[in-house]
């Protein structure tokens, strides 16, 4: 089975079971093209978390296939997979683990052989590309909630990943931290797959959405004609906040 050069993410078939026997997917089929931002949207247990814990290999062993930039997700293949798919957690705590912002921009690339002057290039760039730059010697713990989520994006950017996955990434944070954390996201050059419940910033950065319930994907298109889908959005839990009409937000570009 071939891929074509302009995707970045192919799913098929994908279903997973819990040792449980709580079944969480059920034959899902996602393609995700090169440079694409497309939003994940779902009620909580859609199953959301785990078909992006597979797209890294943190969890395997369920039916179908997921491949990234045509590379088979498997065991062999592990090592490059996790550095092509970079996943942002919703707290950067759970990132954040070294005495200076560069040490932790720093960790992942020294990890993957980088060294010296490269080393510190590839941390000054991966800053950069999250207004940073200037914070590199303070401690993370020093830093607000929205500029240590900044330094959590820059240490997967570090690794030039294929796929920035997002996981609620306007969580916790103050209105300006979300409108530049959302300049961040447009001006990026990766394909981005965005888990969130924040319909709003789906709409303003993503120009494409999908909808998880169940185990199964229920819809796929244009955000703002998921987002105005009323009876659809009613069917999966999904709510608008009070006064916000999609139909009045300009498209992202």
């Amino acid at each position: 089975m071939t891929v074509s050069p302009g995707v970045s993410l192919e799913v098929s078939g994908l279903a997973y079971a819990y040792p449980d026997g709580h079944q969480a997917l059920f034959g899902v089929d996602l393609t995700v093209g090169r440079g694409e931002r497309v939003a994940l949207l779902g009620p909580n247990g859609a199953g959301k978390t785990t078909l992006v814990l597979h797209l890294n290999g943190i969890l395997t062993g369920g039916a179908g296939t997921v491949r990234v930039a045509g590379l088979p997700v498997e065991k062999r293949n592990f090592a490059e997979i996790r550095r092509r798919v970079g996943i942002v957690f919703q707290d950067p705590d759970d990132q954040l683990f070294m005495p200076t912002v560069r040490e932790d921009v720093a960790f992942g690339p020294a990890a993957a052989g980088l060294r010296g002057a490269e080393l510190e290039a590839c941390v000054r760039r991966a800053l950069a590309r999250v207004g940073m730059e200037a914070f590199a010697d303070r401690p993370p713990h020093h830093l607000s909630f929205g500029q240590r989520r900044r330094v959590a994006v820059a240490t997967v950017l570090a690794m030039e990943p294929e796929i920035l996955v997002l996981d609620e990434p306007s969580s916790n944070l103050d209105p300006a931290s979300r409108r530049e954390l959302a300049d961040i996201l447009r001006s990026l050059d990766v394909t981005v797959l965005m888990v969130t419940h924040d319909l709003p910033y789906a709409l303003e950065l993503c120009e494409r959405s999908v909808i998880l319930s169940d185990g199964v994907i229920v819809a796929d298109g244009s955000t703002r004609e998921v987002l105005c889908d009323e009876e659809l959005m009613r069917a999966h839990r999904l709510e608008l906040p009070f006064g916000f009409d999609p139909r009045s937000v300009a498209v992202p570009g």
